[in-house]
């Protein structure tokens, strides 16, 4: 149970932490400095459970990345159920942690429509999420990579963020939207699907053209 207990802890962290950051400053979608910060945190948050749960669960905290570590046979059916239950856990417990510091469930770091357009935001999201989730598999196949894996990953999401943030918050990640919006509720909660849909799409996706482009390479 180890593993399972990790990934709760790490996607708690980052909702407390990231979605801390973005409360406690107002990020919005204008670019300013609490815009910065916002993204800084989230990839932050990657580096520090990286180079410690990492070496327990591999850090996925993230359903998006559970699914494409399935798909590239790397994981069992059954250690990807438990991973995705601890990490939907762990944000709902980080959530109700950071409403329980403010005192509200008001404003949690919950993620928007882009345009109230719910065909855009998918496609967005799918976009981000394939690009991170890509970069995680690329950069932890070569065991070359193993040391700066942990800081790769977490610039990449940094960079998501800050192209991300304005459209629709930045989800890429199932879990960290969902806790969020559950306690918010209201419209958060409503949309939320559109926050789990894309990322597992997009992290599939990114797991389909890790085995054409790159494990073939790897293989030959």
């Amino acid at each position: 149970m180890k593993k399972f207990f990790a990934e709760f802890i790490g996607t708690f962290t980052l909702v407390l932490f990231a979605c801390g950051t973005a409360s406690v400053l107002g990020c919005t979608a204008e670019p300013n400095a609490a815009y910065i910060m916002t993204a800084l945190s989230f990839g932050l948050v990657i580096v520090a459970m990286a180079y410690s749960i990492g070496q327990v669960s591999g850090c996925h905290i993230n359903p998006a990345v559970s699914v494409a570590v399935l798909l590239s046979g790397k994981m069992s059916l059954t250690d990807f159920i438990m991973y995705v239950v601890a990490q939907f856990l762990g944000a709902t417990a980080g959530a109700g942690v950071l409403a329980l510091f403010l005192g509200s469930t008001e404003k949690l770091g919950a993620n928007g429509l882009f345009d109230n357009n719910i065909w855009k935001s998918l496609g967005i999201e799918v976009i981000l999420t394939f690009i991170f989730v890509f970069v995680i598999l690329c950069v932890t196949s070569k065991k070359e990579y193993e040391k700066p894996a942990g800081l790769i990953i977490g610039l990449t999401l940094t960079l998501v963020h800050i192209f991300g943030i304005y459209f629709t918050g930045t989800s890429v990640n199932p879990a960290r939207s969902f806790g969020p919006a559950l306690l918010t509720g209201g419209t958060a909660l409503s949309n939320v699907w559109v926050f789990i849909v894309a990322p597992l799409v997009g992290g599939a996706l990114a797991a389909v053209v890790y085995k054409l482009l790159i494990a073939k390479k790897e293989n030959a």
